[in-house]
């Protein structure tokens, strides 16, 4: 496998925020959700999960309600707007005053002609659907659901649920809702989450802990179930409303289905049936798929908890995953002059790498010499949070940019001082992704439509060279950039799955990599081959040469082969790709839970053959060791990966954030009483 000196950096104090609210969009597998800071997130269920594309948050946003309209995105929130979102841009594509107070919530009716949103301005509520409105004069609204006709829609109040006529406006029901075994009478009890089925049947979830189940044609309660002494935040059912999950305060889920409650009996009713505890904290947002139930809330973590009576057993569709870290990088490694860039929303921090003294057997511990030293913190700047950022290779230019501005800086290390260049080309607006030359001569930011910006740097200003488009015409944004070591070739990857190649010498296009299925995670040019290494979000391994625009030989060999089922059952994305300039045939690969190096010199594993060897083959006198040997070196030393490099003397960076320390930084769960205690 190889040895290597390594920098283990844990004073990246990178922190996500609580997930607000969640909607999936059963048509095309995508789910969005929204965190407190105001940033949202889209996964694509249909590509193993892959978190395809981010929005960044701002300052002031607070989003309390998602809902998808056809492929279009709104968001609600307590700051009274409503807002559209540019899904190919990444960014709001405009906003709506509702004129009034906080939006508790945002809901769109089945024919998505129209959105209906809850305000409160000054002293009564409404619920608005663009050019009407209906007004409550007693309570606040906190949760709305349409009923699948489009005809009437059902909020959710304090100590009340109404219901009304979509046409008219008219109030036609009002259920109240009771407030508890041995509640106080002054406390109210709010309806946090609706869900109006096509029977008529209403189901609510409040803050007294209960479901209750309601006959919406004749406003009468049916059923009642008491499911955790704290409160019901979020309700979800499936689409064929057979089967129904509550999110609690306490970091329960409850899972109802409408079934015969004893053996032959032919009418169905709603029964509790399974409980599930993956959070340590409030469940604020819940999504029921046709195969899983999807939780977010206070402890940051996005949860795939697989219903097993819709999945096959022991498999990968039945494991559970939990996702914390993002699939892209916050971390950018100048590993020329041993520096690390740092991403926040609200600012970047440069560090120095410490270093250390002697040299010792693998897995010893070196004696610092010199610690990591945190040389410049920059704020951004206005309310846009920063969506991207890099650092030059030499360690000399920074630069960074937001949904509507561009910042790039010059920096001095010797006496660390940092300069900002006022000069900027007026194509430089703004950018998805951010990447230098290898030489620091040139920034490339990829902008609208898949393009690409080349600008030259220049030590007082920079200029602008050219926009590198692709034929395709993709409208998709660039998530992945990519230069080579020598300057010549830069490689783009969008949300398309679509992977073009420049040549730099003559700022034009020089050939398309074959469109895989799966949207491209990792991508990286070998130094010295010239050939194009990809990985996508389905785990498949890739090599293309760029010189004969052909997949090379070990690649059509990989995929006749097929990968071992270990190396596709993984439940993180490969995030970054390097090459070892001591040893050619290594490819450098890692993804949350370890770090591989592929050897093209060795055979492929067959899929018998046991994958995670290191250990076994080390006890091995070196005849069986080379007999045994295969491709794949996996190293499961360093957990929860948020970036692995090769610096210039080839020692590696890795830096971890283990999530101890994300969930000792979170507040204190609700208490709940154990036994003895």
């Amino acid at each position: 496998m190889g040895e290597f000196k390594v920098h283990r950096v844990r004073f990246f104090d990178y922190m996500p925020t609580a997930i607000r609210a969640m909607a999936f969009n059963s048509r095309t597998e995508r789910l969005a959700l929204a965190r407190a800071d105001g940033a949202l997130e889209i996964f694509n269920f249909a590509d193993n999960y892959f978190q395809e594309k981010v929005i960044p948050g701002q300052d002031g946003r607070a989003v309390e309600a998602l809902c998808w309209v056809g492929q279009r995105l709104f968001s609600a929130g307590l700051n009274g707007e409503i807002t559209e979102y540019d899904l190919e841009n990444l960014r709001p594509r405009y906003t709506v005053e509702a004129y009034g107070g906080p939006i508790w919530t945002i809901s769109s009716n089945s024919q998505g002609t129209l959105l209906a949103v809850s305000r409160r301005e000054r002293n009564f509520n409404d619920i608005q659907c663009f050019d009407f409105v209906f007004c409550d004069l007693l309570g606040r609204i906190i949760s709305l659901s349409w009923h699948p006709s489009g005809t009437l829609i059902a909020a959710g109040m304090m100590d009340m649920i109404r219901i009304f006529d979509a046409e008219t406006g008219r109030a036609t029901h009002r259920l109240l809702v009771e407030r508890g075994v041995g509640a106080s009478k002054s406390k109210e009890v709010v309806v946090w989450s609706i869900v109006f089925l096509s029977d008529h049947t209403i189901v609510s979830g409040d803050s007294a802990g209960k479901v209750q189940i309601w006959d919406g044609v004749t406003g009468t309660l049916v059923r009642t179930q008491l499911v955790t002494k704290w409160d019901v935040l979020a309700l979800s059912v499936s689409n064929d409303e057979s089967s129904l999950v509550a999110g609690t305060s306490e970091g329960t889920v409850v899972q109802f289905q409408f079934i015969s409650s004893t053996v032959g009996q032919q009418d169905k009713e709603w029964v509790r049936t399974r409980t599930f505890k993956n959070h340590s904290h409030d469940v604020r947002a819940l999504a029921h798929t046709e195969t899983a139930v999807v939780s977010g809330g206070m402890d940051t973590q996005l949860v795939v908890r697989p219903l097993l009576d819709k999945v096959e057993k022991n498999t990968q569709e039945s494991a559970l995953r939990k996702m914390t870290l993002p699939h892209r990088s916050l971390v950018c490694c100048a590993k020329k002059a041993g520096l690390l860039l740092f991403q926040f929303p609200d600012h970047l921090e440069l560090w120095r790498l410490g270093e250390s003294d002697g040299h010792g057997k693998p897995g010893d511990s070196l004696p610092v010499k010199r610690k990591p030293e945190k040389l410049i913190q920059l704020k951004r700047k206005g309310e846009d949070h920063i969506c991207c950022s890099a650092l030059s290779p030499c360690g000399g230019w920074l630069a960074y940019s937001t949904v509507t501005s561009f910042r790039l800086y010059r920096l001095q290390n010797n006496n660390i001082s940092i300069t900002k260049v006022s000069k900027l080309p007026k194509d430089l607006r703004s950018a998805h992704q951010l990447c230098f030359s290898p030489d620091s001569s040139k920034l490339f930011a990829s902008s609208s439509h898949s393009s690409v910006i080349v600008v030259a740097l220049n030590q007082p200003e920079c200029k602008y060279l050219h926009t590198l488009k692709p034929k395709s015409g993709s409208r998709q944004p660039v998530h992945l950039l990519f230069a080579s070591e020598d300057g010549k070739w830069l490689a783009t990857a969008n949300t398309d799955c679509e992977i073009h190649v420049y040549n730099l010498d003559k700022l034009k296009l020089h050939c398309t990599v074959p469109v895989y299925s799966s949207c491209p995670t990792a991508i990286a040019i070998h130094p010295t081959t010239s050939n194009l290494v990809a990985v996508h979000a389905d785990q498949q391994i890739f090599e293309f040469s760029l010189v004969q625009k052909e997949y090379t030989e070990w690649s059509r060999k990989l995929q006749k082969q097929g990968l071992h089922s270990l190396w596709l059952e993984r439940d993180t994305p490969i995030t970054h790709v390097a090459f070892n300039p001591q040893n050619p045939a290594h490819i450098i690969l890692h993804d949350t839970f370890m770090f591989c190096i592929i050897d093209q010199s060795l055979p492929l594993p067959e899929a018998k053959t046991p994958f995670y060897n290191q250990m076994t083959l080390r006890s091995l006198p070196e005849p069986q060791r080379i007999i045994h040997s295969h491709a794949f070196k996996i190293c499961k030393n360093f957990q929860h990966l948020m970036c692995v490099s090769l610096l210039e003397d080839h020692s590696l960076v890795v830096v971890e954030r283990p999530l101890l320390n994300i969930m000792s930084q979170l507040p204190a769960p609700v208490r709940q009483k154990k036994f003895a205690t």
